[in-house]
């Protein structure tokens, strides 16, 4: 099974080359997941090797709805693989949690907080790509486009930290802890109201919301590795 996942990697640099092989990287990758969560009897979304393949999956994935208006852009699709690339090597390297679900996680709310979570961080990162894409072509309807998948991403990290406020509620008793993870998440999502808002105001269009986009994936990135690695957390791998 473990093949699979091995598998991806290659498919995703061959994306370098040829949009075929990435998209065969996404589907490797798919196939994975589903096979390892049936093997393990739960969502394989724990620990650092299921969620960066997760991660890996979902920004391939979101990459997919604004393909048509980016046919004349051909280095969007190799920014996307690389970063699928390196999701994927780190998640190879990483450590696998095969081990039943404590108690704790053993709730629906618990898995609606992960998934959204990261479908949101790939939504970010297509938005990172785009805001890169405009800054390099000097492109406005690439920002619009930024805007639009930073929306949804924000949408969706919304609707996931009130689903881990009600997990957080049925195993501890309470919906806050004053944790650096709970504590980055909520700077991660004061960062992008701030870039939204920004970008109401024409002033803030174009270059500086760009910039904006991409700055939100670097907190992502230390949101989710980060924090889990270097701080001691209830959310730690």
């Amino acid at each position: 099974m473990i093949a699979l996942a091995f598998a991806a990697f290659p498919l995703y640099l061959f994306g370098l080359w040829k949009r075929p092989f990435l998209f065969a990287g996404l589907a490797v990758q798919i196939a994975y997941l589903v096979s390892r969560g049936v093997a393990l009897g739960r969502l394989p979304l724990v620990g650092p090797h299921d969620t960066l393949l997760f991660l890996a999956a979902s920004l391939v994935a979101f990459s997919l709805p604004f393909h048509r208006h980016l046919k004349g852009h051909r280095s969007y699709y190799s920014w996307i693989a690389v970063a699928a690339a390196v999701f994927t090597a780190f998640a190879l390297a990483a450590k696998q949690h095969n081990t039943p679900l404590p108690p704790v996680l053993k709730t629906v709310w618990f898995e609606l907080h992960v998934v959204l979570a990261f479908l949101s961080y790939g939504l970010f990162g297509i938005g990172a790509v785009l805001g890169a894409l405009s800054l390099r072509q000097g492109g406005t309807p690439l920002e619009g486009m930024q805007y639009r998948s930073v929306f949804i991403g924000y949408a969706l990290f919304s609707l996931s930290m009130v689903f881990g406020g009600v997990w957080a509620f049925l195993a501890w008793g309470t919906y806050w802890l004053w944790t650096p993870k709970e504590l980055w998440t909520t700077i991660l999502w004061l960062f992008y109201s701030l870039y939204l808002h920004a970008r109401l105001r024409p002033q803030w269009r174009g270059k500086p919301a760009a910039v904006l986009g991409i700055a939100g994936f670097g907190v992502v990135l230390f949101t989710y590795l980060g924090v889990s690695l270097l701080m001691k957390s209830s959310h730690s791998f």
